[in-house]
């Protein structure tokens, strides 16, 4: 059977976590108790703090006994993640408790495939729940009352998540059969939907097209599911976080943008969709520094500044220097004619010496290889035979 894996710090919350656990029991699922408290305390659980500590790379001195506790809260997260990440036996895993261990059990739950069910009751879960979520599909639940007793409300709130990790764990998803249609990631932004509105529909009938919002959390998510195992091939039209993250946008990427194709060797159509732009809240939320630049306002909460020449040769740095390391099948479309809806002709963002910076960088830094191909499409990015230069190229590495 399927475990539902109880995790909190049971020298705080051992009360509250073996009342889940029990929870489970009666539901008929098979729980499993994880003590990840950083005092080591011993206590009788199923697995205990000592354990998941040993999971450490560093071993399990780097988690206990230390007088700093954010140090061994942060080590105690890097050793459950290591260790949850080699269970197979996970039907569900439910975590409980404050500020905390929420950031330390959502870190493990984050590392682990899109489909497993992750489910945190928390205190912190009514407010910014995105630094714990991130582009998993955890769910949250706000605790109502702090994780400090079995009371009346606290009774009814883990017993109903208990009850959800169990029914999780005893209904799973069947497992694909082989007929579905392969799944495709596409990153869009609205400047480049004309783009890949085209793609989807030449695609749609032989694959599962999911579009992701490039918004910062929808890259991330894409390459979540990558990671996952869950697309056959990437269309990463739109790469707009990369500026974000380079210039302080507020829909930004990390530093792991295109990581996943990286690790995958997973099949790669790649562009530079709207990095034409940084995009920013409403202007009057545009930094100081920047109010001289060239500003766009897309709707009365966006407002898009265009990216510089100088700008546009660190954007170009930062995606060719993670193309050179894919070792899968990669074409790379360069659209000469504008990278978006607003950098063509006539339009606020149409600067020529800022493609051209962009384009220069990418041609230099770019290290041609049998897997690995750059191609220049004399259209713009939203121009039909851009399109179908996408789907050529998409047709060759698959």
């Amino acid at each position: 059977m399927s475990k539902v894996y109880v995790i909190g710090t049971c020298d705080t919350k051992e009360a509250e976590l073996r009342f889940a656990a029990d929870c489970v029991r009666r539901a008929g699922a098979m729980p499993v108790l994880v003590d990840v408290g950083t005092k080591g305390a011993g206590l009788a659980v199923d697995v205990s703090a000592a354990e998941i500590a040993a999971h450490h790379p560093q071993g399990a001195a780097a988690v206990l006994g230390l007088n700093d506790r954010g140090a061994a809260v942060a080590g105690m997260a890097l050793a459950l993640t290591h260790w949850l990440s080699a269970r197979t036996d996970i039907g569900a895993v439910l975590g409980l408790g404050g500020s905390g261990n929420t950031a330390l059990v959502t870190q493990a739950m984050r590392a682990l495939p899109v489909g497993t069910p992750k489910l945190m009751v928390s205190t912190v879960a009514s407010g910014n729940v995105a630094p714990y979520v991130g582009p998993s599909d955890i769910a949250m639940m706000y605790s109502v009352v702090d994780v400090a007793g079995i009371n009346a409300i606290s009774r009814r709130v883990i017993a109903n998540a208990a009850h959800a990790a169990a029914g999780m764990a005893l209904n799973t998803v069947p497992p694909a059969t082989g007929a579905e249609k392969p799944g495709l990631g596409m990153s869009m932004f609205g400047v480049t939907t004309a783009c890949v509105t085209m793609l989807r529909e030449a695609l749609d009938a032989t694959h599962e097209c999911y579009v992701f919002h490039a918004t910062g959390a929808g890259g991330q998510s894409m390459e979540k599911l990558a990671d996952s195992g869950l697309l056959a091939a990437m269309l990463d039209i739109t790469t707009t976080e990369v500026p974000d993250f380079l210039m302080g946008g507020v829909f930004p990427c990390t530093e792991d943008r295109f990581g996943s194709v990286i690790r995958t060797k997973l099949p790669y159509i790649g562009s530079v969709g709207a990095v034409d732009m940084v995009n920013f809240g409403a202007k009057d939320t545009v930094p100081a520094q920047f109010a001289h630049r060239n500003l766009y306002i897309h709707n009365p909460q966006v407002t898009l500044m265009r990216t510089t020449p100088e700008e546009n040769r660190a954007i170009g740095e930062f995606i060719v220097a993670r193309l050179n390391r894919m070792e899968g099948p990669v074409r790379f479309l360069l659209p000469l004619g504008g990278v978006s809806a607003i950098d063509v002709p006539g339009m606020p963002f149409h600067d020529p010496a800022a493609d051209a910076a962009l384009f220069e960088t990418i041609r230099a830094g770019f290290i041609p290889a049998p897997n690995r191909k750059l191609i220049e499409v004399a259209a713009a990015i939203n121009e039909r035979a851009f399109a179908d230069a996408v789907l050529a190229a998409f047709q060759e590495i698959t």
